[in-house]
């Protein structure tokens, strides 16, 4: 029996990137009603802006389309100590938003930003010992979370969740570790992200059972080990691999999603599971893609 409340998705599956790239993405209307129409009942809020950010409008708008909002990216050049303040500053304002419109508990998903720094970039999925942080950015890095995180819960009342993510600079399991110990138990909670995990070269599996009672918040995206293996072969960079399709529709994936999702219940997870496909503005079939993965988390019992 599973203790999951609900399946969401995002607008990332819909080309939705924090990044500029080329192409169009759809806006926020199509966006959600696609959403809905794929049987999903909660949405994360994708880039500042995307969706209104007045509080009643975006309640009116959430409520139009039965969607429940479970939580925001934020992303914060995390080893740099100049980020601290406008980063608290970005996570606060997201955070207020999030408390103002929902009561499904949201999560301010704090990420070290990625896809900005050229060699973590042109190198996700094969990472090198050489290309970590510095011990000084590691203890940068730890502080800048645990003080964001702090802050957000004594003004919202809302939880962080850390997202390891490729092409950022906690991307590997070790780097993973280094950052769980590194940052406060209590204030600091993680979400697993299955398929950052496994081209970083974990297992999401492992992630779960190592730190069950700090997970707050699921990402299920799929991961095509065959295509990061091509990635890697032949030097891809980031975006390069998500446009090759390393982050494939669920029922692709070489994550055993089953298995996933029975660890989750082992550690009696009673959060979220939100779908997530990247792709590139403008390519791929989203809507299709969001039936087809809705269709393979029923077939698991979700």
């Amino acid at each position: 029996m599973s203790n999951i409340i609900g399946v969401g998705n995002a607008p990332c599956s819909w080309g939705v990137l924090e990044f500029d790239l080329e192409g169009n993405a759809p806006g926020y209307e199509r966006v959600l009603e696609e959403m809905t129409a794929s049987g999903y009942t909660g949405t994360e809020l994708g880039d500042w802006g995307f969706m209104p950010t007045e509080p009643d409008a975006l309640k009116r708008v959430l409520e139009d389309h039965q969607l429940s909002m479970l939580g925001a990216f934020v992303p914060v050049a995390l080893g740099n100590p100049e980020a601290l303040h406008p980063g608290r500053k970005t996570a606060l304002e997201t955070a207020r938003l999030l408390a103002a419109v929902s009561d499904e508990s949201p999560v301010i998903v704090l990420s070290d930003q990625n896809g900005t720094e050229p060699t973590r970039t042109q190198n996700a999925g094969r990472i090198l010992p050489s290309m970590a942080f510095t011990e000084t950015q590691w203890e940068t890095a730890a502080h800048a979370a645990n003080q964001i995180a702090l802050s957000v819960y004594e003004e919202t009342g809302l939880h962080t969740v850390f997202h390891p993510h490729c092409a950022g600079f906690i991307e590997r399991p070790e780097e993973v570790d280094m950052f769980m110990d590194a940052t406060h138990p209590r204030i600091l909670k993680l979400c697993v992200d299955t398929a950052h995990c496994a081209y970083g070269g974990g297992n999401p599996i492992d992630v779960i059972r190592r730190y069950g009672d700090r997970i707050g918040h699921v990402h299920f995206k799929g991961y095509h080990e065959g295509i990061a293996t091509e990635c890697r072969e032949n030097g891809l960079n980031y975006f390069q691999a998500i446009e090759r399709g390393v982050f494939c529709e669920l029922g692709q994936s070489t994550i055993d999603f089953q298995a996933v999702l029975d660890a989750l219940n082992q550690i009696d997870y009673e959060g979220w599971i939100v779908v997530e496909q990247d792709v590139l503005p403008g390519s791929g079939n989203p809507l299709e893609s969001a039936h087809n993965n809705r269709e393979h988390l029923k077939s698991i019992g979700l």
